[in-house]
């Protein structure tokens, strides 16, 4: 482990709580070959992660593996979890919560960025400047994720619901294909689809709320979490590098971002300068009460039963005893 790491682990691990399960050095015998985790372009530090090989260099002299699975969302990511298919996955903290009281076994760990990466969208010649105006209108969306939550938080507060509008239900990029083919009259964005579409095509945010984009989290499978605690506060060291590497040098993250994406520079510096802040980690207070506000307006919605216990299932959600002080 690198001196950092170690120092950024140390710090998780003596930082901690009492945990629920124990956090020492899991037996070399029962450490899992390979770890798979998620990298998204909606997580500038999965990128810096990924690219960097941080994870690897860290897990090497114990002969884990990494393999790296692309999420396109929220919701594919949430997917992935639930089939045991990865081990930690990016997501937003509202889609983190619906998919906790769908049964889906995780836990948020990690906070990755402060974002406004959601906003409602249209073109620039279009009739629609407000949600009100999407009264019958078909709405580009990707149901499980912030921006399908967003919509819906928006519909509600200009006394509409989903029923008011035609929800055709696309995964992010081919959204934003749909909206500047016509094919619908708005849609809920994700970046950096969404700044892509602003700087190349003119598209036009016609409703933001940059309180209303929950914050981006990081998920691992409970099962994982309770098998190789000791492991998982190594991975949120690393993470925590990535975080401070990408805060340090935003130029090389730009130049990361581009090459992954092949997206042009305007593009990925709106995203990443106007909507992307990466200055927290430890997950706490402010998400809690973020999720939650999210989770009662879904539930006010319709979209959560009523008989669900919000709090007591963001409680369930989130294991903040993994973070290091002062962070």
């Amino acid at each position: 482990m690198s001196s950092l790491s170690r120092r950024a682990a140390a710090g998780l691990l003596a930082g901690a709580l009492v945990l629920p399960f124990a956090v020492a050095p899991a037996d070399a015998a029962d450490a899992p070959k390979e770890i798979r985790i998620d990298w998204a372009t909606y997580n500038p530090v999965s990128l810096v992660l990924k690219d960097k090989g941080l994870l690897e260099k860290e897990l090497a002299k114990d002969g884990i593996a990494v393999r790296w699975v692309q999420s396109l969302g929220s919701n594919k990511a949430l997917e992935f979890l639930n089939a045991g298919s990865i081990d930690f996955g990016s997501t937003a903290g509202s889609a983190a919560l619906v998919a906790k009281i769908n049964g889906n076994p995780i836990k948020s760990i990690y906070v990755y960025s402060r974002p406004e990466w959601t906003a409602l969208v249209t073109r620039k010649d279009s009739a629609v400047k407000s949600v009100a105006d999407l009264k019958g209108k078909r709405v580009a969306v990707t149901r499980g994720t912030d921006p399908h939550i967003f919509l819906v938080r928006a519909l509600l507060d200009a006394g509409l619901t989903e029923r008011d509008i035609k929800p055709v239900l696309l995964q992010h990029p081919d959204g934003k294909t749909a909206l500047i083919r016509g094919d619908v009259d708005a849609w809920a964005g994700l970046d950096p689809m969404m700044a892509q579409a602003e700087v190349e095509d003119g598209a036009v945010l016609f409703h933001r709320k940059p309180e209303a984009n929950t914050w981006g989290i990081l998920n691992v499978r409970e099962a994982f979490l309770k098998d190789h605690p000791a492991l998982v506060a190594r991975v949120l060291a690393v993470y925590e590098e990535a975080r401070k590497q990408a805060l340090a040098d935003p130029e090389g993250l730009k130049k990361t971002f581009v090459a992954v994406t092949k997206l042009p520079e305007a593009v990925v510096e709106k995203q990443l300068k106007e909507r992307t802040e990466l200055t927290h980690s430890r997950i706490g207070a402010p998400q809690r009460e973020s999720i939650l506000a999210a989770g009662l307006a879904l539930q006010q919605a319709g979209v959560i039963a009523p008989s669900v216990d919000v709090k007591a299932t963001v409680d369930a959600l989130i294991e903040d005893r993994l973070a290091a002080a002062g962070n």
